[in-house]
């Protein structure tokens, strides 16, 4: 018998402080710390839905809409939008708050794509998606028309590949902003 979840289940918030030894450069806090940041709220999401480890098999769209300064909180909320038979897809929106001006910024969204291992580090099947809400309907159609553009877009590199002409490429590349110098 298949087992099912909601999705409140195993929402997760992070909540870290952004410290002087996370910025860049430019005096930002680096994306890098962002990015791990998601990927751990991601397999804490995708473990407590699952009931099992989980590991990160994709990453979509980490734009980086505003950035994050030093002394800002940064919360990270995750939710499962998307079951498979082994797959999950945890949806992950990033707010930075000053504390000293309670400004909030919407800094990122993205969507990991975790599997579920057993013990032996073979796939898992997880737990159905429980879904109440108007909301949690969306994510989860959102979630399966990514799976199937992602389907779509391999197909389309995969034609791209084995339909490669060469003249034809260099004439439509003419526009854009490169120079092609090839050596013979």
């Amino acid at each position: 018998m298949d087992t099912f979840k909601t999705v409140t289940e195993s929402q997760t918030t992070l909540t870290e402080l952004m410290i002087p030894s996370y910025a860049n450069f430019g005096g930002k806090i680096h994306g890098g710390i962002i990015m791990g940041l998601m990927d751990k709220v991601a397999y804490v999401c995708s473990a407590k839905h699952a009931g099992a480890y989980c590991v990160t098999a994709s990453v979509e769209d980490i734009d980086f809409l505003a950035p994050v300064e030093v002394g800002e909180l940064v919360s990270l909320m995750a939710s499962v939008n998307y079951v498979g038979r082994t797959s999950l897809v945890v949806g992950i929106r990033v707010v930075s708050e000053n504390v000293k001006t309670h400004e909030i910024k919407h800094t990122n969204t993205s969507y990991f794509t975790m599997v579920a291992m057993d013990d032996n580090h073979v796939p898992l099947q997880v737990p159905g998606l429980i879904l109440y809400t108007d909301v949690e309907i969306r994510r989860f159609f959102q979630g399966l028309h990514r799976k199937q553009l992602k389907k779509y877009y391999r197909q389309e590199e995969s034609r791209i590949k084995s339909d490669f002409e060469m003249n034809e490429t260099i004439e439509l590349l003419k526009t854009e902003r490169c120079r092609i110098e090839r050596v013979k």
